[in-house]
């Protein structure tokens, strides 16, 4: 019988590059809260089911607790903690708090990501009915999602509108 196996992951965090000796076992999640103090990418089911694990992996929405840290060797992964520039809220999180987009936060940042990914995908293109249908991998049990809804719609025109400043 053996021990457990320890890889190095080598990825990139919030356009920091990092190398993190982990067991093979070892979640995304966990290599980020645990083994690099961000804490912003909650865990709430362990199932992929709820959306509070969703980062961003090499531009996309993964949730992060059913993928393992192995997987994201080589990767460029964002959380929560890195979209804002600075001071400045990224469109969605100003966005999320001026429509009053949540209520407890635990499924905030999650939702956030999940949301960012939606308005790339979609662009001009977004509805509410796309919304609502995009966002069924996140759960919220406070709000009834109607102000969610309406932060992600005024968000993307937020990110068009910053996109073509840049």
């Amino acid at each position: 019988m053996g021990g457990l196996q320890v890889s190095t992951v080598k990825l990139t965090v919030n356009g920091k590059a990092v190398a993190v000796d982990v067991e093979d076992r070892t979640l995304l999640v966990q290599l980020l809260r645990d083994h690099l103090n961000l804490t912003g990418t909650h865990v709430g089911c362990d199932t992929s089911q709820c959306g509070a694990c969703v980062v961003h992996m090499d531009g996309r929405a993964v949730k992060s607790c059913t993928m393992l840290a192995g997987q994201a060797d080589g990767a460029n992964v964002t959380t929560i903690e890195g979209i804002a520039k600075g001071d400045e809220l990224h469109p969605m999180q100003a966005a999320f708090r001026d429509n009053h987009g949540l209520q407890c936060g635990y499924c905030t940042p999650g939702m956030i990501m999940s949301a960012i990914d939606i308005v790339q995908r979609h662009g001009g293109q977004l509805d509410e009915a796309t919304v609502r249908t995009e966002l069924e991998g996140n759960i919220c049990r406070c709000t009834g999602y109607h102000n969610i809804v309406k932060a992600v719609l005024d968000a993307a025109g937020r990110m068009k509108v910053s996109q073509a400043a840049e």
